[in-house]
């Protein structure tokens, strides 16, 4: 097991967009734009950690190499029954920032599902209709 050695490569513009989805139920969603959740807002949280974890995909991810990031751009998008996460990452690096974006959004979801669990489940403690979907990268840019 190795990393893939980079030592050759340029310095150059990298830029990823990922997004993804948590589906809810709509009175979950009405109570997150009223600000009445138990733990605080979901969506300021989301975006706290989803900073905190493209900082610290190298330690989670063991073949992604430490690179410095310059900017990361945190949308989110509140639906009748969802909220899609989208999450711009840009770094001059030698390697590209699709992970960094990629955990950073799957954290920020997997953030709003631990804020609101105890509105979604049902009876049995289940949760039916909660889940996260279409995690992707949407664009990549390298430049230089």
């Amino acid at each position: 097991m190795s990393m893939i050695d980079i030592t050759q490569k340029k310095e150059i513009y990298r830029e990823a967009i990922a997004s993804g989805i948590i589906h809810l139920k709509e009175s979950t969603i009405d109570l997150i734009q009223q600000d009445k959740i138990k733990k605080g807002c979901p969506l300021h949280t989301a975006e706290a950690t989803a900073l905190l974890a493209v900082k610290q995909t190298p330690l989670l991810l063991p073949h992604c190499h430490p690179i410095p990031i310059q900017n990361i751009i945190f949308e989110e998008l509140v639906g009748k029954d969802s909220i899609k996460i989208k999450l711009t990452v840009a770094a001059i690096a030698k390697t590209g920032v699709e992970m960094e974006a990629l955990v950073g959004v799957s954290i920020a979801l997997n953030t709003i599902w631990d804020m609101v669990k105890y509105l979604e489940k049902d009876e049995g403690g289940q949760y039916p209709g909660t889940r996260i979907t279409d995690i992707q990268v949407e664009k990549k840019i390298k430049e230089g």
